[in-house]
């Protein structure tokens, strides 16, 4: 199962570093730490994947990224940006 969260990292309504703290309380596996994410070849954020393994048959990833520039409604901040990430997303691909 794969999961999603992202917050634009101007969202002074729900920060950002209040979403990764929650994230980081479930003890999850960080399978990739901090890195940047592009799109047309600029920074359009920051990502982080945990991964959880139970009994080799229980599994999920959840990606955790940040917007750059984005506020509280990201996509009506960052709509490229966003449509990249959600695209990327669903097709499996890495953002």
């Amino acid at each position: 199962m794969l999961s999603i969260f992202a917050s634009g990292d101007h969202d002074m309504t729900i920060p950002y570093i209040g979403t990764h703290e929650w994230i980081e309380s479930l003890n999850l596996t960080i399978k990739f730490d901090w890195e940047p994410w592009f799109v047309d070849g600029q920074v359009a954020g920051y990502t982080m994947l945990y991964a959880y393994n139970e009994l080799d048959y229980i599994t999920y990833d959840l990606r955790f990224a940040t917007v750059k520039g984005g506020g509280h409604t990201a996509p009506e901040y960052r709509p490229e940006q966003c449509l990249a990430m959600i695209d990327r997303w669903f097709d499996y691909f890495p953002l």
